[in-house]
């Protein structure tokens, strides 16, 4: 108590658009209060806690919950947060804890000894459910989706990988594998094409032809957002799914593309058209990489920072690099936990998309850096939203691009069929049916005599 899960827990809540449940406040909206409960005893408040704690932890409903700090004392509810639940622990100073805790009338918070004692006593059980330990509603989000982001990461990558799992491959941006060599067994190793020219039929079926795994070995992907498309892809189909771990090395990869479950590659008709959800056991980010971007390669990264601020109403842009990235990671992490397979609001995450992808197909994926088609979308969509667009034009600083107009269009029509994304004063809205003639002109804007 007093670590500040109840906070924490209806912050992730309001984030990923999942039901929050306070167990000790559910106890008292359906028994009266915790402390009216105690004066029967302990233990018929503990017998109300573990039927209740069952029956959520039980529920169909994915759901945020914040356990009271004792219900970790029934083994029935701690075996059910191993098997049920990502349980995260929110770790907290005793004395912190105390001094939020002490005026508070919970029956357990009347006297600093035995709240010390409490607070010992229950460490190891908190250990033995937990899944990791987290200071912020930022860390629940990143956990819940294994995405790690930390400096140094992909020097201990072999090792770590060597030493979780058995059989694993690694298919790779082959311009990437000899900036930043792997310590894995050459024969692992899977070269494919950097950029876009990874995701073809023909490169999937070559990597379906090439590995030898069972159903229990493991995909590393290790490349920019391509190169994790196209690995996310293989691991979907091969075998009828294998576990994989997206390694992106570029910005866009880190704050974007690796991470959600989407695996796709293009067709000549669009970009992304045959493809497959398929989440990573696990995201690992080391901006360390990012040290070797070319400018436009930061520049495309950025493009989506800038989207993910937008939408987040946060200038995500002005952080330093490893905050931007677990920013980003963790406002999309909570869009894909509220929409995991995109049957709703995840669409918001196509903010400026629609444009984008139809200026790249008209480009025939050649010669249009997908930052700068992002940015020009993006420029696009604030119009037709009615809003400023001086943040795209002072950080990305777009400029009208020469593509065919006529199968700049076709590729949009094709794309918006349900409507585009547009950014209100709450927030973003998707599935907005807009006028053809203002989208045709919105896109010729964009694109130069």
């Amino acid at each position: 108590m007093g670590a500040g899960k109840s906070t924490i827990g209806q912050e992730v809540a309001n984030l990923s658009g999942r039901p929050f449940i306070d167990l000790d406040r559910e106890i008292e909206r359906r028994h009266g209060s915790v402390a009216e409960l105690f004066e029967r005893g302990e233990p018929e408040f503990r017998r109300v806690e573990e039927e209740l704690a069952a029956e959520v932890l039980s529920s169909s409903t994915p759901t945020v919950i914040a356990l009271g700090g004792g219900a970790v004392l029934s083994k029935r509810t701690r075996e059910l947060l191993l098997t049920d639940a990502l349980t995260l622990w929110v770790g907290v100073a005793v004395s912190d804890a105390w001094e939020r805790a002490r005026d508070s009338g919970r029956p357990l918070a009347q006297d600093e000894t035995q709240f010390r004692r409490l607070f010992d006593e229950r460490q190891q059980l908190y250990e033995e459910v937990s899944a990791g330990l987290v200071a912020s509603a930022e860390d629940v989000l990143l956990e819940a989706l294994q995405i790690k982001v930390e400096r140094g990461l992909l020097a201990e990558l072999g090792n770590r990988l060597g030493e979780s799992f058995e059989a694993v491959v690694v298919i790779g941006d082959e311009h990437v594998l000899e900036l930043h060599p792997l310590r894995f067994d050459p024969a692992s190793v899977h070269r494919v094409p950097r950029g876009e020219a990874a995701k073809t039929p023909a490169v999937l079926e070559g990597l379906w032809n090439e590995l030898e795994l069972d159903r229990g070995g493991t995909i590393v992907g290790y490349g920019g957002g391509s190169t994790t498309d196209i690995a996310g892809l293989t691991a979907a189909t091969y075998m009828r799914g294998v576990r994989w771990i997206a390694v992106p090395t570029t910005l866009l990869g880190q704050v974007d593309a690796a991470i959600g479950g989407k695996t796709a590659l293009d067709l000549t008709a669009g970009k992304n058209l045959v493809g497959a959800f398929h989440y990573p056991a696990s995201v690992i980010a080391d901006p360390d990489v990012l040290a070797t971007l070319s400018e436009a390669q930061r520049r495309e990264g950025i493009a989506e920072v800038v989207k993910t601020g937008l939408l987040a109403g946060r200038p995500l842009w002005d952080l330093e690099d490893e905050d931007m990235i677990r920013a980003c990671a963790a406002f999309k992490a909570a869009v894909c936990l509220g929409d995991p397979f995109d049957q709703g609001r995840r669409a918001i995450l196509n903010l400026g998309h629609t444009f984008a992808h139809a200026l790249e197909a008209a480009a025939g994926y050649e010669g249009l850096a997908h930052g700068d088609a992002v940015a020009l979308g993006l420029l696009a969509a604030l119009r037709l939203s009615g809003r400023p667009t001086d943040v795209v034009e002072e950080v990305l600083d777009p400029r009208p691009v020469r593509v065919d107009r006529d199968r700049a269009w076709a590729a949009l029509s094709r794309d918006k069929k349900r409507g585009v994304v547009l950014l209100g004063d709450e927030g973003a809205h998707w599935d907005v049916p807009v006028p053809a003639d203002d989208v045709r002109r919105a896109l010729d804007e964009l694109i130069s005599p």
